[in-house]
């Protein structure tokens, strides 16, 4: 700086920078070294140079879906949306590259599916529920589940508006609700009445009443065969007693014990008549011998016998044929001497 009315400056100039420029040169390379290794740690961070597994998902719409979109198993993130493109058969295709150390969760039977809600983005995530199952090879292509709830609410609102309908339809005065609820209340005054749920049960008021008096027969019905069963007790106690002696007083006896002293007492006549049975056979064997003698007396009788028989017989035959000729007195008694 110089004074105008002066030719002398008056703050002197500083001297010269040595290697100013190498200075300069060595800063911007240093600012672009620390530039280039904050992109390598974030890209290293972010797995770009990690070697990678491609899996191709094929969804007939890919709204929401960007690149960069991490794809989730379990809550973390295993893969990121490398590119969208459209198929040659109209559907999309959404290419995902999967780290390989992460590419172990992914097997042949693994579902891919493609949420979208009302609140937040859209969510690809990968489901294994058979981990034995072979590992999912490179490149593989699989469908994507889509499950759209903002796709629902057309669906949803439909709903609602017939549910309203059937409201309004079920509240109007001539609805068949309306008419159950009054033969509901007419139900419940019937119920409330003097005959309760004969009342309601019958219809009217006479079925009710003649229902009540049926009633109460059958209760008089009742009681009396509750008391025929009474005297039916007290008869079998009697018939036991009387027959077989339960519960009879010491002093008094039964028809069962009175059998048991007549076949004691019959018993000891059998055993009597058994004794003179045997007499009888001694004397039996007595007189056996005594018939052995008068056999050979008795032989010329039993001639005798044989001979006037056979003489009656011819008398009898000779009547019979004079009652056949002439028709005389039918009497054909005879008289022997």
């Amino acid at each position: 700086m110089t004074d105008p009315l002066r030719d002398e400056p008056l703050v002197p100039e500083p001297p010269p920078v040595r290697g100013l420029a190498f200075k300069a040169a060595l800063l911007m390379a240093l600012t672009l070294l620390l530039v280039v290794g904050s992109v390598l740690y974030v890209m290293f961070a972010r797995g770009v140079f990690e070697p990678t597994q491609r899996v191709v998902l094929i969804a007939d719409d890919a709204e929401g879906v960007t690149v960069g979109m991490n794809m989730t198993f379990a809550g973390f993130a295993i893969g990121r949306v490398a590119r969208v493109e459209l198929g040659a058969d109209g559907n999309a295709r959404i290419l995902v590259d999967v780290a390989t150390k992460d590419a172990k969760w992914l097997r042949t039977s693994s579902i891919f599916t493609m949420e979208r809600s009302l609140v937040g983005g859209t969510r690809i995530r990968a489901f294994s529920g058979i981990l034995d199952d072979p590992p999912l090879e490179d490149g593989a292509e699989r469908t994507v589940l889509r499950g759209d709830a903002a796709a629902e609410i057309p669906q949803i609102t439909a709903a609602v508006r017939e549910l309203l309908e059937n409201l309004n339809a079920m509240t109007q005065r001539d609805a068949a609700l309306n008419q159950t609820l009054a033969n509901l209340q007419a139900t419940t005054d019937k119920l409330n009445g003097p005959h309760g749920a004969l009342g309601v049960l019958t219809g009217n008021e006479a079925d009710a009443k003649r229902l009540a008096a049926t009633i109460e027969s059958a209760n008089a019905l009742m009681a009396r065969a509750n008391a025929l069963t009474t005297r039916l007790d007290s008869l079998v106690a009697n018939a036991d007693r009387q027959v077989f002696g339960q519960g009879a007083a010491p002093g008094e006896g039964s028809l069962l014990g009175d059998v048991r002293a007549t076949v004691t007492q019959l018993n000891g006549l059998l055993g009597d008549a058994r004794g003179s049975l045997q007499r009888v056979d001694a004397v039996l064997v007595e007189a056996q011998g005594i018939a052995a003698n008068t056999r050979e007396a008795t032989t010329d009788l039993t001639a005798l016998r044989a001979e006037v028989e056979r003489s009656l017989r011819q008398v009898d035959n000779l009547i019979n044929e004079i009652n056949r000729k002439w028709p005389f007195a039918r009497d054909t008694e005879i008289k022997l001497p």
